[in-house]
C-alpha cells in the first residue's frame, strides 16, 4: 500500500498494546523498529516483520541516533513507567521515565520531522470529579503521580508540536484489554481475572466492585494510533468504548467463558482508585472517523480463548 517507504518507529513495541500497533502498522506496509528496554515487554510479543531495538528511552543519544538512522515517518509512543502503585511507592523513577523519556522521543521525533503520537491516559489522569462520559475538556486532576507524569507528557507532547510545526497527537486511553496483556502487575484486569478462572483461583476484587471503567479492545486502540498517525491533525482524543462496566460485571462475563462460579476475595480499595470511569470518545469519531468495533463479549471471548491456549 505504501510501497514499502512509510516507517514507523515504536517505542515499547515489546509490550501489550505496542505490539499491536506494531501488527497495525505493519498490516498497512510500514516497515517498523521497536525501541524498547525489555524491563515490562517481551521479545516474543514483537512481531516478525520489525526490527527490534533494545534500548531505554531515558537514554536520549541512544534514542536520538536510532531515530536519526531510521528515519520514520510516524512516531508511536507507548514505553512508559506504567503502574500507579511504582509512581506512588517511586514518583522519581515514574518521573524519569515517564517525562523525561517522553521529551526524548519528542526531541529525536521533531529532529527528523516525524509526529508523534502519545499514548496517556484517560481514567488517572481526569481524577474522581469528572462529569461521566468524561470529555477531553475536562479538566485534569490526576490522583497519583502516574497521572500526573501522562498530563506533563501530554503538555510536551503539544508544545512540541506547536514549536516544530508537527502534528502531534495525544490518545487517552480507557482500560485496555486483548490478547498478549499480562497477568502480572495491577493495570490488567482481564488478563489477571482470567489467569485466577483458568487456575481454579479465587480473584480479588478491591472495594465492592461496583467501581466501573472503560473496557476497549486492543484492536480498536492500535486502529486510533494509525489513523492518528496518518492523519496530519494534531491534538488530544479519548479512546473508549463510552460503556461503563463494573468489576463484578466484568468477573462475571469471564467468569460464564470459564464455565466456572468462584467467590471472589475482597480487599479494601487501594489509594488513588477512581470510583467511576468512562470517555467520551465522539472527537475522534467526528475528526479522524474511528469507532470502536469490537463489543465487550465478542472481545472477552477472544481474550480469553488466547489466556486459555
Amino acid at each position: 500500500m505504501h510501497g514499502g517507504s512509510q516507517r514507523a518507529v515504536v517505542t515499547g513495541g515489546a509490550g501489550f498494546i505496542g505490539s499491536h500497533v506494531c501488527d497495525r502498522f505493519l498490516e498497512q506496509g510500514y516497515e517498523v523498529v521497536v525501541v524498547d528496554d525489555l524491563s515490562t515487554g517481551s521479545r516474543e510479543n514483537v512481531p516478525s516483520g520489525a526490527h527490534l531495538e533494545v534500548l531505554d528511552i531515558v537514554d536520549g543519544e541512544a534514542l536520538a541516533g536510532c531515530v536519526r538512522e531510521f528515519r520514520p515517518n510516524i512516531v508511536a509512543h507507548l514505553a512508559a513507567q506504567a503502574s500507579v502503585t511504582v509512581s506512588v511507592k517511586r514518583p522519581e523513577h515514574d518521573l524519569a521515565v515517564n517525562v523525561r523519556g517522553t521529551f526524548n522521543v519528542l526531541q529525536a521525533a521533531a529532529a527528523v520531522g516525524a509526529p508523534t503520537v502519545f499514548s496517556s491516559t484517560g481514567g488517572a489522569l481526569y481524577g474522581a470529579e469528572a462529569s461521566i462520559p468524561t470529555s477531553e475538556v475536562a479538566v485534569p486532576e490526576p490522583l497519583s503521580p502516574y497521572g500526573a507524569s501522562k498530563l506533563a507528557c501530554e503538555a510536551y507532547v503539544g508544545t512540541w508540536g506547536r514549536l516544530h510545526g508537527i502534528p502531534n497527537v495525544v490518545l487517552r486511553l480507557g482500560n485496555v484489554y486483548g490478547p498478549r496483556q499480562t497477568p502480572h502487575g495491577e493495570a490488567g484486569v482481564v488478563a489477571i481475572f482470567s489467569d485466577h478462572l483458568l487456575r481454579g483461583k479465587a480473584p480479588t476484587v478491591y472495594g465492592d466492585g461496583l467501581q466501573t471503567r472503560d473496557y476497549i479492545h486492543v484492536g480498536d486502540v492500535s486502529r486510533a494510533f494509525l489513523l492518528a498517525g496518518e492523519s496530519g491533525r494534531a491534538g488530544t482524543f479519548n479512546v473508549g468504548s463510552g460503556r461503563e462496566t463494573s468489576v463484578l460485571q466484568l468477573l462475571d462475563m469471564l467468569q460464564s467463558l470459564a464455565g466456572t462460579e468462584l467467590d471472589p476475595r475482597f480487599e479494601p480499595l487501594r489509594p488513588g482508585e477512581l470510583i467511576r470511569s468512562c470517555l467520551d470518545s465522539s472527537r475522534l469519531r467526528a475528526e479522524l472517523g474511528w469507532t470502536p468495533t469490537v463489543a465487550l463479549d465478542e472481545g472477552l471471548r477472544g481474550s480469553f480463548r488466547s489466556y486459555a491456549v
